[in-house]
């Protein structure tokens, strides 16, 4: 029987126990359980559901490039388009403001666990501060951060 990488399988005569390293990510209030994949095993799959984090910073920098090309004279005029309140525009708007690697970490799926839309919106425009926001929230030590400080 070939084992995965961490992987464990006992016979323990009337029963087996397996074991499967696994991560527990908070995403949205939701515990998320992420297996790591194995060099031997196929390549990962990238998640089929869209992270809502994901989906905002996306929303976010397509409704910015709709504004600087001028296809929207303003934020109210996308939120009307869109049938959102302007409000929420405005909100999600302000994610087009976050450092490029927290960016990243959110389109790559690596941010931290329990970020939300909530807490990014009150995020600082500084990204030094915005990533030591981040960090500090995270429970993580100053090297310990996931972003570039």
């Amino acid at each position: 029987m070939s084992e995965a990488r961490g992987t464990s399988v006992l016979d323990q005569g009337d029963h087996i126990v397996i074991r499967i390293p696994l991560t527990l990510k908070r995403r949205a209030g939701r515990k998320e359980v992420i297996v790591d994949p194995s060099p031997s095993s196929a390549p990962a799959r990238r998640r089929q559901t869209a992270n809502p984090l994901m989906v905002a910073v996306a929303r976010a920098h397509r409704w910015e490039e709709l504004l600087e090309s001028g296809r929207y004279g303003s934020w109210v005029e996308i939120a009307t388009a869109q049938g959102v309140d302007p409000s929420y525009v405005a909100r999600i708007l302000r994610l087009t403001l976050l450092a490029p690697d927290i960016i990243e970490s959110i389109l790559d799926g690596t941010e931290p666990d329990g970020l939300s839309l909530g807490k990014l919106y009150q995020l600082p425009m500084d990204w030094d501060e915005q990533r030591r926001v981040l960090t500090r929230e995270a429970g993580t030590g100053s090297g310990d951060s996931p972003f570039s400080v």
